[in-house]
């Protein structure tokens, strides 16, 4: 008797704290993030690239439960190694949209398609951009939450530039 009282008081906790999350103001509604972005280049591109940095805006818009429709641009500047003694720096812009779908109550995975645009005179032209990644969001007030997020992103432009990103946001709810 005793584990069966147990057992309904554990399935009646976590019943209650689902639909508590599912309220949750912060994790609810459209949203708009602004957040510094860490960019680490593999392959090919790691073999010129030490690191990249900058920021973006994300817009997440939900259509159904779980599921948002995602909107991002932002400037991302990568550091070159140094090559005949000289540094460069490149810059681009990534523009992106794509979707979110909530695992769980603050675990999400995402993917975007884009592209990005060159900037600066060591650069040209406009790469396809894909993007897998996995995330938390947490909520830190009614209407906001912090959003720390992880992805690989490829840049497709007669070869492939591609790097593991982090991003670290702050969501404002609208």
């Amino acid at each position: 008797m005793k584990k069966l009282f147990l057992l309904t008081a554990i399935a009646g906790i976590f019943a209650f704290s689902t639909a508590q999350a599912q309220k949750d103001p912060a994790m609810n509604g459209p949203k708009l993030g602004i957040g510094a972005e860490f960019a680490f280049p593999v392959g090919n591109f790691g073999d010129f690239q030490n690191f990249g940095y900058g920021g973006s805006l994300n817009y997440q818009h939900p259509i159904a439960p779980n599921l948002n429709l995602t909107g991002s641009a932002g400037y991302i500047n990568f550091e070159s190694k140094e090559i005949l003694g000289t540094k460069f720096n490149s810059g681009f812009i990534p523009v992106k949209a794509g979707a979110r779908y909530f695992l769980a109550e603050n675990f999400y995975i995402n993917g975007e398609l884009g592209a990005s645009f060159a900037t600066g005179s060591n650069n040209s032209g406009t790469a396809f951009v894909y993007s897998p990644g996995i995330g938390v969001e947490f909520p830190v007030s009614d209407k906001s939450s912090v959003d720390l997020g992880g992805r690989y992103e490829g840049w497709s432009n007669n070869g492939t530039a591609s790097f593991f990103g982090i991003r670290a946001a702050f969501n404002f709810g609208l």
